[in-house]
């Protein structure tokens, strides 16, 4: 996988009006990866919004991925869907999409990372990093584990979790080689730029 900036395009900073917009900022930028999430919505009714964001992906030849709704996923033909620890299996996502999507596996220590290599999932997501509105619940894990959780799961690995552009230098000097930004691109004032700043520290 070549994608190393993972963009979320999250209802809970952007409006459903603001969204293609969004989004076509953040392919513009150069996010390899861009994720619709949308929690608290009802997936019924975030259909023509998804098949718009998949289009535009399309276009832009960046995965489009679903989170937590693998139905929806299916109906807006998404590259793929991702899933927490309380969602469905990996294996019983793949049932109900078929074996060509893509799915990632959220993970929240270094022993949730090395268990999702039995779920073989195509990518997981390692974090939250640091402190993060986006998951108030979940207890940060910090950057000590990065460079363990690649020596021991050889999929892509995300890191995740309060990560931006400032706090970047030193995610990457932990060990991380892919990450995901949400609320510093949904936020930033100028999104193109912002990504590219992020791509140009990755390297």
């Amino acid at each position: 996988m070549n994608a190393k900036l993972y963009g979320i395009l999250d209802l809970g900073y952007v409006t459903e009006e603001r969204a293609i917009f969004t989004a076509a900022k953040m392919l513009e930028g150069g996010v390899g990866l861009l994720q619709f999430r949308a929690k608290g919505h009802s997936p019924e009714g975030l259909l023509g919004l998804a098949k718009e964001l998949k289009a535009l992906c399309q276009t832009a030849n960046v995965s489009f991925i679903v989170n937590d709704h693998p139905l929806l996923a299916k109906a807006c033909g998404a590259n793929g869907v991702h899933v927490g620890q309380d969602d469905l299996s990996v294996a019983e996502t793949r049932g109900l999409v078929g074996p060509g999507m893509m799915i990632g596996k959220s993970t929240h220590s270094l022993a949730q990372a090395i268990a999702a290599i039995e779920e073989e999932p195509d990518y997981i997501g390692f974090g939250p990093l640091f402190a993060t509105a986006t998951k108030p619940d979940y207890v940060p894990v910090g950057l000590s584990d990065i460079r363990a959780a690649h020596e021991a799961v050889s999929l892509p690995i995300f890191c995740i979790g309060g990560i931006k552009r400032e706090n970047l230098p030193e995610v990457i000097a932990a060990g991380a080689r892919r990450v995901v930004i949400v609320s510093g691109i949904l936020q930033a004032p100028e999104i193109v730029a912002y990504c590219r700043d992020c791509l140009d520290l990755l390297g």
